[in-house]
């Protein structure tokens, strides 16, 4: 029997069932929520740089997307409150469309 000890999405539970499979689950309290996201995160980003074309890649994104939206709920946060951070930081910082790709850096 296969362990997976994840977050998963909401439906999968009854997939499982629709397979005639049996499982064990748990809904997570909400102090657990963020720390299984963060996981989770970590692991569709793996996956997205394991994606070998643009269909898996933007799978992969769309996974991690919806984890954004589950994480700012947790959080508290509005997706405008996010986007609003994002654009600040972007012209703070600019943003990552020129793909520079930084070697090093000279001591002074």
């Amino acid at each position: 029997m296969p362990v997976y000890n994840k977050l998963v999405r909401d439906k999968i539970l009854e997939i499982i069932e629709a397979d005639g499979l049996a499982y064990n689950a748990r809904i997570l309290e909400s102090s657990e929520l963020l720390k299984e996201v963060k996981a989770k995160m970590i692991e569709e980003a793996k996956e997205f740089y394991g994606a070998d074309n643009v269909q898996e890649s933007v799978e992969e994104l769309a996974d991690i997307l919806e984890l954004v939206h589950t994480a700012i709920s947790a959080l508290g946060v509005s997706y405008e409150e996010l986007e609003a951070i994002r654009e600040q930081k972007k012209a703070k910082r600019g943003g990552f469309e020129k793909a520079i790709y930084l070697i090093d850096v000279e001591d002074k």
